[in-house]
């Protein structure tokens, strides 16, 4: 039996089930939309990797001491591919992308992360999201961008591709956390913790070639630092490949839509910054569109439910 077989996905959860992981869920994304805050405010500068590297390796490390336990044999190739989707290059990429392009448009490719769920589904034949989920998935992509994206807006090219390659190796992740079942006897917090410590180790030897700021470890930075590996790190990766392992991958990738929203509230509320009326509409749109979106997704998920 390969170490990288498919098996058909599981039966949906229990209606008040899927309620509540969606809702738990939904802590991850809210918690990354500190992440712009807590780097401008409280970090040491152009240490991007070094940020990322602390949140995965800190959180697995951490998480592995809560739950320990290696994978089974069988999943250990599955981990080391899950880990490098899901953080050892994401991580990387959204970086590159982050410093490269302007955050705005930034955030509009990461929108478009339940799109290509779709486009990748119907592609190998498996269980599709509802057409309606998909259409308001775009509306709420369609918000992203209004909220964000301005006429100074400018498109670096290497930027673009780094930004479109991560949110598919994101989009990736989910979909083969959502198809690949654990084992009897392996904790879900394990199999987290292990991705977490497999990105750590993908992204390390990156860090020396990325990030070039003088590392300052004042009472701001500590705490910058312990925030994001352990409630945007353990806590926030916890929750939300729990979410992956067994809700409807578009209704997890339209959770990420609260990431954006997060950061730009934020934004106006630490740092001033203000919204004007498109960008209010842009706001209302992505939050309409991903929370009809995740309804969508529980009704259809209540109907396979009674068709098992």
């Amino acid at each position: 039996m390969s170490g990288l077989e498919v098996r058909p996905a599981p039966s949906p959860p229990a209606q008040a089930s899927l309620v509540g992981l969606t809702l738990l869920a939904a802590i991850a994304p809210l918690v990354w939309g500190t992440t712009y805050v807590v780097t401008t405010e409280m970090l040491p500068p152009d240490r991007p990797l070094t940020a990322g590297f602390l949140r995965a390796a800190v959180a697995g490390l951490l998480l592995l001491a809560i739950a320990p336990g290696v994978p089974p044999v069988g999943w250990r190739l599955r981990t080391v591919v899950l880990g490098v989707l899901n953080i050892g290059a994401f991580f990387p990429l959204l970086f590159i992308s982050a410093y490269r392009l302007p955050g705005g448009l930034a955030a509009v490719v990461g929108s478009l992360q339940p799109l290509i769920i779709a486009a990748l589904t119907a592609t190998l034949g498996w269980r599709q999201p509802p057409r309606r989920q998909v259409a308001l998935a775009v509306v709420a992509a369609a918000g992203v961008a209004l909220m964000t994206v301005t006429s100074r807006t400018t498109v670096d090219a290497w930027g673009l591709t780094a930004a479109i390659a991560g949110t598919a190796s994101m989009a990736v992740g989910i979909l083969l956390s959502s198809r690949w079942r654990l084992p009897a006897g392996y904790r879900p917090l394990t199999c987290t913790a292990w991705q977490l410590v497999v990105g750590g180790v993908v992204i390390a030897p990156l860090v020396p070639f990325t990030d070039s700021g003088a590392l300052v470890l004042d009472g701001a930075a500590v705490l910058g630092y312990l925030w994001l590996a352990l409630v945007g790190g353990a806590i926030g990766y916890g929750v939300w490949l729990h979410g992956a392992r067994q809700l409807p991958p578009a209704s997890t990738a339209l959770l990420g839509m609260l990431s954006p929203l997060m950061a730009a509230v934020l934004g106006w509320v630490v740092l001033g910054q203000s919204l004007d009326p498109l960008q209010c509409l842009g706001f209302a749109l992505a939050l309409g569109g991903a929370a009809s979106g995740q309804l969508v997704g529980l009704r259809a998920a209540r109907r396979d439910r009674g068709a098992h």
